[in-house]
């Protein structure tokens, strides 16, 4: 029988100085995102489940965690994913014209953990635009990400840029089984040529686009990849669009950038530009995002809507360790000129620290460098 304070696979309690990290970059994207103009909102962390996994919401169903109310005897679901969430504030509780830039932070819970060593209860901070169909949306999103990554002192940034728009552009007007059309996804996902070639032939297409889908699990690397891909798909108008469309955002970005064109996950819910966010030392990317107009159709407002998310506890890894905060011991009493002096201490910023009478302070986020002393009848802060 384990121990009753033994925590499910995957969580984990954070402990002082983590949390007042995370605090910390909690505050510095949220205030980032203030100076660009988005306004914060506050989702629920649980939801009536139809609303959850309404519309491209349905991808996250074996990642929610479902339950009974017992007030209505309706399943909710926990939050897997906050952007459904903020597309409905958007289309029914604002329900504005014109663009709305809308921000949020908090848990989100999976059942389970997206690659090995993962939390299952990531701290999800994102961004997201609506109502403007321009490539400016997806340049201030993605300038509003890397501004955040650089202001905390992440290391060898790189975006690994993707369109959703290639591999449904190769498939404009052709009529595919949904069974076959999921196979051809996972083989273009997996770069699997050998699969994808098995599923072209399943799925009965012409050998000029089987050719052109088996080109496409090869285009992925420098900027060289566009070029390539300019004559691959010269006969498909739609992919040569999205195609100009990351030739234009990499213009204007000054960090190093990949391109991978088979990038297929998430086709359902991605309906333009995407692209992650990497950084040195770290394997999977840390900032994620992208256009997703379709977002909001459930509800009623199937408008233009670009956005990034990332977890704040990922982020607590790569960014520099802290130093302990420095702060001042203080003697504890009843004097009032004491407890005077230290309420002014506190009042201008310091971190005060009384020391109880016949008990010690174990500080893991503190460092007490300086002391609170009575020094010829006066209270003075003095080094130690």
């Amino acid at each position: 029988m384990s121990s009753a304070w033994v925590l499910p696979d995957h969580v984990a309690d954070v402990l002082p100085s983590e949390a007042r990290l995370i605090e910390e970059l909690r505050r510095h994207f949220l205030d980032a995102a203030r100076c660009y103009g988005y306004e914060l909102v506050a989702p629920p962390l649980i939801e009536h489940l139809e609303s959850l996994l309404s519309g491209t919401g349905t991808h996250l169903d074996l990642q929610t965690f479902k339950l009974v109310d017992q007030l209505s005897g309706r399943t909710l679901g926990v939050r897997a994913d906050t952007t459904p969430q903020v597309a409905r504030i958007d289309a029914h509780l604002l329900n504005r014209t014109g663009v709305c830039r809308l921000c949020y932070c908090g848990p989100v819970l999976h059942t389970r953990p997206e690659r090995p060593y993962a939390t299952r209860e990531p701290m999800q901070l994102g961004a997201e635009l609506y109502g403007h169909p321009g490539l400016e949306a997806e340049l201030e999103v993605l300038e509003l990400a890397l501004s955040g990554l650089e202001a905390v002192q992440c290391q060898g940034v790189l975006v690994d840029f993707g369109h959703a728009q290639v591999l449904s552009g190769l498939l404009d007007g052709v009529v595919i089984k949904p069974a076959s059309l999921d196979a051809l996804h996972h083989a273009v996902a997996l770069k699997d040529a050998k699969g994808l070639k098995a599923a072209c032939a399943d799925a009965q297409l012409s050998a000029e686009l089987t050719q052109a889908l088996v080109a496409l699990v090869h285009l992925h690397g420098g900027l060289e990849v566009l070029a390539q891909a300019s004559v691959a798909f010269a006969a498909w108008p739609r992919v040569l669009e999205a195609l100009k469309q990351l030739e234009w955002l990499v213009s204007h970005l000054s960090v190093p950038v990949s391109i991978d064109l088979a990038h297929a996950s998430g086709y359902a819910y991605y309906s333009g530009v995407r692209f992650a966010v990497y950084v040195q030392g770290v394997n999977d990317a840390l900032v994620r995002g992208g256009r997703y107009d379709q977002v909001g159709a459930v509800f009623g407002r199937a408008r233009a809507a670009v956005g990034f998310s990332l977890d704040l506890k990922a982020l607590v890894d790569v960014v520099p360790k802290q130093a302990r905060r420095a702060a001042i011991r203080a003697p504890w009493g009843e004097d009032a000129s004491l407890r005077l002096a230290v309420s002014r201490l506190r009042a201008g910023g310091e971190t005060v620290v009384s020391l109880l009478p016949a008990a010690d302070s174990k500080l893991d986020e503190f460092e007490c460098d300086r002391e609170l002393r009575r020094v010829a009848g006066e209270w003075s802060v003095v080094a130690l």
